[in-house]
């Protein structure tokens, strides 16, 4: 620490944490655990510029096509899985009580139900004990998972409290076509996957562009969406 921050032999340092760090991430923390001493400019910009690095990446991992009604989850800028969703049946937004889906940039706030029973009912994210089997006869709960979603732009700041979750419904036979109340359902077995694939944290984008297209404006727009707060 008592040198200059950053190495004298930048490429050697360079090349030895690209090789144990796959990610921006990483790196960044490698460097401020072994370098990082922030009373000398140098190393301050150095620790901005790791920064913005590691925002630049932010990129969400799923995906949601609200004209195509498809939620994708993305590796590296590529749909590695789709599964067809329902969005709202009363339009676009975040206005309290307007059971619309909100757009942009989100996150997953919490995830609930990793050992609930396919099918299971919920109620205040609680389960009832009911488990229903597809499309069951007059009833329409929140079933098997949630992922509660929060927002990360003024324009879905209300998410989060308005309880908009992705979630299995038993009414599958709407699934492809906007039947929610705000929230974005899948099939029960989507969901599972869908589930045990992504963790609390991981970005969503809700747009409302056809998939290909929404795939590429969320891998590059992520830093303009969350600059217009």
């Amino acid at each position: 620490m008592r040198n200059s921050p950053c190495p004298q032999n930048k490429t050697a340092f360079s090349s030895s944490i690209f090789r144990s760090f796959k990610t921006l991430n990483g790196i960044r923390r490698a460097y401020l655990k072994r370098t990082m001493n922030l009373r000398t400019p140098f190393s301050i910009l150095c620790f901005v510029l790791l920064g913005v690095a590691h925002h630049t990446v932010a990129a969400p991992a799923v995906v949601v096509s609200v004209p195509d009604q498809k939620l994708a989850v993305i590796d590296n800028g590529v749909a590695v899985a789709q599964f067809p969703v329902s969005t709202s049946k009363f339009g676009l937004g975040d206005r309290p009580g307007s059971y619309a889906t909100p757009l942009g940039f989100l996150e997953i706030a919490a995830k609930i139900g990793a050992n609930a029973p396919m099918g299971a009912v919920f109620k205040n994210r609680r389960m009832t004990g009911e488990v229903l089997s597809p499309n069951a006869r007059g009833r329409d709960p929140i079933v098997t998972r949630i992922l509660w979603l929060r927002g990360l732009e003024k324009r879905n700041a209300g998410a989060f409290a308005r309880n908009i979750y992705i979630h299995g419904t038993p009414v599958e036979q709407l699934i492809g076509r906007p039947a929610s109340y705000g929230c974005i359902r899948m099939r029960s077995r989507d969901v599972i996957a869908l589930f045990s694939s992504i963790n609390v944290g991981t970005k969503i984008a809700v747009l409302n562009q056809h998939l290909h297209d929404a795939i590429a404006a969320s891998s590059t727009g992520l830093l303009a969406g969350l600059a217009s707060n």
